[in-house]
């Protein structure tokens, strides 16, 4: 059992009401930790911290800050037993998992504290006599960030790091899912030194998400909102961040697809394949969900991955390494049940896997998929896995378009000016040649287009997002007006 505490103002505390909401093991249904289920009052209090603290911490030089963030780095990394352990315990992912969770968090808290001296500005000429005029970006204020579960460790920091080194402070809304996982982050944080106020954790019951969020967003001193989660939830925070005119970051659903061309390396394409499909068990926006193959080589593509999907390992994870454990919970289950269902009852071939009765899911693969079933729209968000049959490139690309979502995709070609030509025209925010459509690196520009959202995480165009652009002029010498 893991006690969970929220941190308002630098001090642990429970929720006012003294409430609480436990997650159980999505295996076995035990309880693994109990939260505070915070009220409005409790959201509030974590948003006055944050606005009271942002004046010294956006002021403080970005040396200190960098300083600062390093230490939490290093702190996070000698958590690493008991964050992998307890995401475990939480969310059902394998050990790799968790691990590749630590790991990618403390770089991207050391990304972020490395751009702590890259929030610049610019001299712009004017056309005034005696007129100075340059632009310079500065804190926005309040970060609401709200974090997800499915990858809480990396996902949770993403959320903070970059506004903390831009001198934002931070109200983080923990995952229902996995409030102990996150609250491991801020205790990072807060053993690192960062100041009181300067991040807050706020969990709250899975009932009482709606009334916090729409809280959080409303207070006066929050400035920037960003979510990664749910399409269906993104839009009804970006409805309310539109409601009071405050910039959003939302990255949501994907459906991404992996391109196979005919003079791919079919080798290759495989193992990209197999890793985007069914790590953490599919459970990853950027998960790869649809396998575009040419038909010219699709019997010799689809035999290998079945011989490699196959040959993945499946268990529970608190009992030694597995590349897949169970999904987090049975509604993914009895969702991607219906989607075989549906799709073999209009003509689709099962090539591996098949349906489960319990949270523990084979890894599956459905071959001759056409765009008259529910999977080949529908984000699985679990390890079933479309496989499309298409005869050419431009059919290929049609297929990767006709979706809503736009968050990640790949192409695997030999002729690299080919692929790269195609990559311009896929409508999706990333696309990978040659490599898998899982690819994710704190320095760059993270973000998706249509229903995966909008805005972006990470390197320069995160500091965009989570800083104000102001214009200043200095008036050298004597201006001349019209009267």
């Amino acid at each position: 059992m893991n006690l969970v505490s929220m941190l308002i103002n630098g001090a642990r505390c429970a929720a006012s009401s003294g409430a609480t909401f436990e997650r159980c093991n999505p295996l076995d249904n035990t309880v693994v930790s109990r939260a505070p289920a915070a009220s409005v009052a409790d959201a509030k209090a974590a948003v006055h911290a944050a606005a009271a603290a942002f004046a010294a911490w956006s002021t403080m030089g970005p040396g200190e800050r960098r300083t600062l963030l390093n230490r939490a780095a290093d702190v996070l990394e000698a958590k690493s037993e008991a964050l992998v352990s307890v995401m475990i315990a939480e969310t059902g992912a394998a050990q790799l998992w968790a691990r590749t969770n630590v790991t990618l968090a403390a770089e991207g808290l050391r990304e972020a504290a490395a751009m702590t001296t890259q929030i610049t500005g610019e001299v712009i000429p004017s056309d005034v006599p005696g007129s100075v005029a340059f632009s310079v970006r500065q804190a926005a204020g309040v970060v609401l960030a709200i974090a997800p579960w499915n990858a809480p460790i990396i996902l949770g920091m993403r959320a903070i790091a970059l506004p903390l080194a831009c001198g934002n402070t931070i109200v983080l809304k923990g995952s229902e899912i996995c409030p102990a996982t996150h609250g491991i982050i801020i205790e990072a944080l807060q053993e690192a030194g960062l100041p009181p106020g300067v991040v807050n954790y706020v969990t709250n019951a899975p009932a009482d998400a709606g009334a916090i969020v729409d809280a959080l967003i409303a207070e006066p001193a929050v400035r920037r909102v960003n979510f990664t989660g749910s399409t269906r939830v993104g839009r009804m925070i970006a409805a309310q961040c539109a409601r009071y005119l405050k910039p959003s970051v939302l990255e949501l659903g994907g459906k991404a697809p992996l391109l196979v061309l005919h003079d791919a390396d079919i080798a290759a394409a495989v193992e990209a394949a197999a890793y985007g499909a069914f790590i953490n068990s599919g459970q990853i926006c950027m998960s790869t969900e649809r396998i575009v193959v040419d038909e010219k080589i699709a019997d010799e593509f689809v035999a290998r991955l079945a011989r490699k999907t196959a040959s993945l390992s499946l268990g529970d994870p608190r009992k030694g390494p597995a590349v897949m454990g169970p999904v987090f919970d049975m509604g993914t289950v009895t969702k991607c049940n219906a989607l075989i269902d549906d799709a073999l009852a209009q003509g689709a071939t099962l090539v591996c896997g098949g349906q489960s009765q319990t949270t523990l899911m084979t890894a599956t693969l459905l071959d001759h998929v056409t765009a008259k079933m529910d999977i080949y729209r529908e984000e699985s968000f679990g390890p079933v896995k479309a496989i499309v049959r298409v005869n050419g490139d431009e059919e290929a690309l049609a297929c990767a378009n006709d979706n809503e979502y736009g968050l990640s995709s790949a192409i695997f070609s030999r002729d690299v000016a080919r692929a790269l030509a195609l990559a311009k025209r896929v409508e999706a925010g990333h696309c990978h040649i040659n490599g898998p459509t899982m690819h994710d690196e704190a320095q760059m520009p993270f973000g998706g287009m249509k229903a995966s959202g909008f805005g972006h995480f990470g390197g320069k165009a995160g500091v965009a997002e989570f800083t104000d652009l102001r214009w200043l002029t200095i008036q050298t010498g004597p201006r001349h007006y019209p009267f």
